[in-house]
């Protein structure tokens, strides 16, 4: 996994998901996105009335309704089948009992199915039941050639406004951005491109392309500024968030194959410790799998991790991050204090 950068805990920012217009995750907002030429070079904005063109035909609106209240989002068409991705927390309040459905760029509306999700990375898989016929599939672009300062448009249905099209850069890449869900867990956006093309809650899902009109990124989280009486909300100050497509994609094959993410597992639990003076804390180990990942690589309960994967283990999400975007069988150095004495040890990474 590459370096990130990190959202700094005590800077006076929310983080809040580019979420579900409406009741559904409204209240999660922690409480819980010219020559005519589509060239980059020269370019310092794309040409976004033909991006808009190329791409909103293949962008939907989720329309979700469930128990604890409706709202909307946004996906865009990866298979000719119907076949939809977009954030797990647009479509969770769908999941046990809700409806879903999806409004093509012309207005017409589909019901839709859940084909799989996957909360830890905060993708969903969604199916049209009418195949979404006559509707392009998007092209997937790459986003490991993205560079810092090169132009994106982002498309969704901020604030339930269908079809909107804003543009901007990329701000920044790899970013790791935590971000509270529904069940009182957290969506960990691993390697995020930061971009300040303008998104808002309703954009969450939806795509950010590049100016060929390649996806390459799936919006999903802004940040903003509580107002002085401490309040969060409001919309985007040009920090948004999206999840890489190399990433995205491959997850979302495994959720049209098997409905769910076999994420890759370290066999342990474990507690944050509090830093006190001459301690940086770290993980506690509660326990370890016999067998396991850890105990194979000589971890012990009792052990307290100091960082995983080369960033500091001050919370749970340390160990959460380090699989999101590894495979079973892959390495993850870590440091581990026993006994005060500190060691370093290789955990291969187990099946999920």
């Amino acid at each position: 996994m590459a370096s990130t950068g990190s959202i700094p805990p005590k800077t006076l920012i929310v983080v809040v998901v580019a979420a579900v217009l409406g009741g559904l995750v409204g209240g999660l907002l922690v409480k819980l996105a010219s020559n005519g030429s589509n060239s980059l070079e020269g370019q310092a904005v794309c040409v976004a009335t033909t991006v808009a063109d190329e791409v909103l035909p293949s962008v939907v609106t989720v329309q979700v309704a469930g128990q604890a209240g409706g709202g909307t989002g946004t996906g865009e068409l990866i298979r000719d089948d119907g076949t939809i991705l977009t954030n797990d927390h647009v479509i969770a309040a769908a999941a046990n009992g809700g409806s879903l459905s999806v409004r093509y760029a012309d207005g017409t509306t589909s019901p839709a199915t859940i084909v799989g999700r996957d909360p830890l990375t905060d993708l969903a898989v969604l199916k049209a039941a009418d195949g979404a016929e006559g509707f392009p599939v998007i092209a997937i672009g790459s986003s490991a050639s993205l560079q810092v300062g090169q132009p994106v448009v982002a498309l969704g249905a901020p604030l339930g406004l269908y079809s909107t099209v804003t543009s901007g850069i990329v701000s920044a890449l790899d970013r790791y951005v935590p971000v509270p869900a529904a069940n009182g867990g957290t969506h960990h956006l691993v390697d995020a491109i930061q971009t300040d093309a303008s998104i808002n809650p309703g954009n969450s899902g939806g795509p950010l392309v590049d100016c060929s009109g390649d996806l390459v990124g799936i919006n999903s989280a802004i940040i903003t500024v509580p107002n002085s009486a401490g309040e969060t909300g409001g919309g985007s100050v040009g920090l948004g968030f999206a999840i890489p497509v190399d990433l995205a994609i491959p997850l979302a094959d495994q959720l049209i194959e098997t409905g769910r993410v076999a994420h890759p597992t370290f066999g342990v639990q474990a507690v944050p410790l509090e830093p006190t003076q001459g301690s940086s804390g770290g993980l506690l180990l509660t326990d370890v799998t016999a067998g396991g990942p850890a105990a194979t690589a000589g971890l012990q309960a009792g052990d307290i991790l100091i960082t995983v994967d080369g960033v500091p283990a001050t919370r749970v999400a340390a160990l959460e991050r380090a699989i999101v975007s590894k495979s079973a069988g892959d390495p993850v150095e870590v440091t581990y204090v026993r006994n005060g004495q500190t060691s370093t040890a290789t955990v291969v990474l187990g099946a999920g």
